[in-house]
């Protein structure tokens, strides 16, 4: 059984669509083993006590990075996390983080990257006038939504869209393409070559 180890600083939309993937058995041999948050009242730690799972705020205020990313990984090591799913969580993964767990983090982000990186993707795509938005599933290194990219889905940008209407259709697809990416990885059939994210045969 493979265990997912989900981080968020909000509502944690992303981790209620892998929940519910795994409820649906549409994503096998899974299990969310740890919900961790920077933020003690964040949304999603409800949520994920609602649905009986574990649920631990870490807070962030006041610490210093490098003891509190001590902390969530020790937590996600203590429970025995095999897959480190950021979701929402608004906070950039320190290099030890990332060595703690390497080629085993994944983010979704709001944009088709490389293109409009970092926060308010969606805000950036309609400024520039992008005729095409979507979001990527990417595993996470040293740079900020840098990884390799794993999968991508593409939304179109519409002449009469706003922030609020683009992020919608963009977050529908988050929800299919972040469960369907976890699986692509648990699966290990893939080779990651010069940042190019191979499927074997």
């Amino acid at each position: 059984m493979h265990r997912l180890g989900i981080l968020l600083s909000g509502r944690g939309s992303n981790f209620l669509a892998i929940a519910a993937t795994i409820r649906d058995h549409r994503l096998l041999d899974t299990e969310i083993a740890v919900v961790l948050s920077n933020k003690p009242d964040a949304p999603g730690l409800a949520s994920a006590r609602e649905l009986n799972l574990p649920a631990i705020a870490i807070p962030s205020a006041g610490m210093p990075r490098a003891a509190h990313d001590a902390q969530m990984i020790a937590t996600l090591k203590d429970h025995n996390v095999d897959l480190v799913c950021l979701a929402g969580y608004m906070r950039i993964i320190s290099l030890e983080f990332v060595a703690a767990f390497p080629n085993r983090i994944l983010n979704v982000h709001p944009s088709l990257l490389p293109a409009f990186p970092g926060l308010d993707a969606q805000h950036q795509a309609l400024d520039y006038g992008a005729k095409v938005a979507g979001c990527t599933v990417h595993f996470v290194d040293e740079a900020v939504d840098h990884g390799v990219i794993i999968l991508q889905k593409t939304v179109p940008v519409l002449d009469e869209d706003t922030y609020d209407t683009l992020s919608a259709r963009i977050l529908e697809q988050e929800h299919l393409a972040y469960p369907e990416a976890i699986a692509r990885v648990l699966s290990e059939q893939y080779t990651a070559q010069n940042r190019r994210y191979i499927r074997s045969a």
